[in-house]
Parts: C-alpha cells; sequence; structure tokens
C-alpha cells in the first residue's frame, strides 16, 4: 500500500465534466443529436433542456416516440454493439446542454466503474418501466387519460424536486402523433381541460396538479373521453310524412 487514498468514482462529476472519449456540447433548438440511419457510435446524456425522439416511416410519416429531459441518457443502442444504426432520430427542442459519450470509452467506463454501472442500470430499468407504462396507457387508456398522462410526464410530476409546471412549447400535432389520436380530438380535450382548471396556457401550456390528482384518482369525467354529441339535422316535411306512412 502507499498510504493513498483512492477517491471514490462519482457518475455526476463524470457526467458534466469533458476528458477521454467524452465531450460538452451545447445544441440550439430544433439540431439533430442524431440521425435515423446512421451509425450508432455515440451516446449521449442531457444536463439541460428539452429534446425528442422521432421515427419516420418509408411512407414520410413521422411520430413523436417520447420525450426527454434532464437526466436521460439517449441513443444508448451504440452500446449493443458494432455498426448499429439508429432506428430514430433524437433532435432538441429548447436549448440543451449534453455529453457526448464515444462507445468505446461508454463500455470501458461501464466495465471497470461500478459505481457508474449502477447508476446507468437504474436509469435504463427505469426507461423499461416507463416504456411498458407507455404500452398499457396506449392498450387500455382511453385518449383522454393518455394525453393528460403525457402533459404531466412533460411537467415531470412525480421526479424528484418541485414539477416545471410550465412545459416546453409543444404543438397540439406533436401531442397527436404520442398518443395516437388526432389533432383535433386533443384540441377538444385541451379545451376540456382548461374549463376544468387542470391547465392554462397562453402560447405555453401551464400544468396545474388538479390534472395529477384526477389521473391518480381515475377521476376524469367520463363525458370527456367520448365524442362530443352530433345532432342529425331535422328531416324536411315530406320525408317525415313518407317514414309515418312506413310506420
Amino acid at each position: 500500500m502507499d498510504g493513498l487514498t483512492q477517491i471514490p468514482f462519482d457518475s455526476a462529476t463524470f457526467l458534466r465534466t469533458p476528458g477521454v472519449g467524452r465531450t460538452i456540447i451545447q445544441f440550439k433548438p430544433k439540431r439533430a443529436l442524431f440521425s435515423q440511419g446512421g451509425v450508432a457510435e455515440t451516446v449521449f446524456y442531457i444536463h439541460s433542456g428539452r429534446a425528442k425522439l422521432t421515427v419516420v416511416s418509408k411512407r414520410g410519416k413521422e411520430a413523436t416516440v417520447t420525450l426527454l429531459s434532464a437526466g436521460d441518457f439517449v441513443g444508448e443502442e451504440a452500446i449493443a454493439g458494432t455498426g448499429r444504426i439508429r432506428i430514430a432520430t433524437a433532435s432538441t427542442i429548447t436549448l440543451c446542454v449534453v455529453t457526448r459519450i464515444g462507445r468505446d470509452h461508454m463500455l470501458k467506463i461501464l466495465h471497470e466503474e461500478h459505481a457508474f454501472s449502477d447508476f446507468f442500470l437504474k436509469f435504463m430499468l427505469a426507461r423499461g418501466m416507463r416504456t411498458q407504462a407507455d404500452l398499457i396507457d396506449q392498450l387500455f387508456n382511453s385518449s383522454e387519460k393518455r394525453l393528460a398522462r403525457t402533459l404531466l410526464l412533460m411537467a415531470e410530476f412525480g421526479r424528484p424536486g418541485e414539477p416545471e409546471t410550465l412545459i416546453p412549447a409543444v404543438t397540439q400535432e406533436t401531442l397527436a402523433e404520442m398518443i395516437g389520436t388526432t389533432r383535433s380530438r386533443v384540441s377538444y380535450f385541451m379545451n376540456r381541460f382548461r374549463k376544468l382548471g387542470y391547465i392554462s396556457y397562453n402560447g405555453r401550456i401551464q400544468v396545474h396538479k388538479a390534472l395529477l390528482n384526477v389521473v391518480l384518482h381515475d377521476l376524469l369525467p367520463e363525458q370527456n373521453a367520448m365524442r362530443p354529441t352530433v345532432l342529425e339535422p331535422p328531416l324536411p316535411k315530406a320525408r317525415k310524412a313518407t317514414r309515418a306512412r312506413l310506420v
């Protein structure tokens, strides 16, 4: 023993400081971290800002898979093997500060530093649980409840610390893509939520705690999940007379 005390590995320090195999980068809004079809050679860790993961079909239709925020890794498929192709595009919504880590360096740290391995494993387990919850939500919940859950996730209700009730600018088209419905349905539910006091918006959406309470207790008014009633136009007098004779 040389009498020196080994400094414990700190995952947070590793991720927020540049060094061998990793760089800190600031991305402006609407910039791609990586693109669908590219070779997966790096992993990204988001320090601040919001980003999204999108997929484009062969027919050119784009869909938003998930939204990303501070504390998220993205592009982790790079460590699964060489030559992996990106199946989605990660792009920024707001100004983002990220750490870009090369595949080989990421694997080296995972193998050598158990503290970082535990840190990364917890994130992957949490993401797996989130993906499972998203699937259950898509299969069994109404589009109204899916929208409510998405807004709560964007506001980071349920994460440690105070939620960011004023969520990043997001279009109704993007919300519709995420919950699997139409923009008109999203508009209908958003107006309902606003009238009920669950949200408010004037350019950007602010999510109120009342929405969390009704979702947790499954108290969303049932009529909100249904389509608006469409009234049939009155029948002409001649058709009324014909129908009366048939009866």
